[in-house]
């Protein structure tokens, strides 16, 4: 298997899509999906990107995907904010999404971020077990906080 991680492209925004919404079914939510092509195409290749795209490619097919963008801390300065990786099923336990992880990380360290930040649901053991793998910190202090877009709409009125 010669897996090959490179930087994402428009051209794979639909094969993303695609790994975004098989990850949300995964996650038990497959409605909460509302991104778009077009979303994500204005968002993350427009003059100021909103995230950055990894994808990790198999045989000239996307496999994998990882989306990212910068963060900052008032206390730490410049961070990484890793919002998912995702490896579609049938290539799951192949080290893709180490590889994936890797490369953010390590792009991380070229902007010299100070810290790397995710999230993983409590119940999804397969996930915690690689994240522990990598000895990273579970936060059991903090609490997330959201807004949804209705929210964001009503509160500004």
């Amino acid at each position: 298997m010669d897996c090959i991680v490179r930087k994402g492209t428009p051209t794979d925004v639909p094969t993303v899509l695609g790994l975004i919404r098989e990850l949300a079914l995964y996650e038990k939510a497959p409605l909460e999906v509302t991104n778009t092509e077009e979303d994500m195409l204005r968002d993350g290749f427009g003059p100021n990107p909103a995230y950055r795209l990894l994808v990790a490619e198999l045989d000239g097919n996307v496999v994998g995907m990882a989306i990212y963008f910068i963060k900052y801390s008032t206390w730490k300065g410049k961070g990484v904010y890793l919002d998912d990786i995702v490896v579609t099923e049938a290539m799951r336990g192949q080290g893709i999404g180490a590889k994936l992880f890797k490369e953010v990380m390590h792009d991380a360290v070229s902007m010299n971020a100070k810290q790397m930040h995710w999230q993983v649901l409590d119940w999804n053991e397969p996930a915690i077990r690689f994240y522990k793998r990598y000895n990273c910190d579970f936060d059991g202090e903090w609490i997330n906080c959201k807004l949804n877009a209705h929210q964001l709409i009503d509160l500004t009125k």
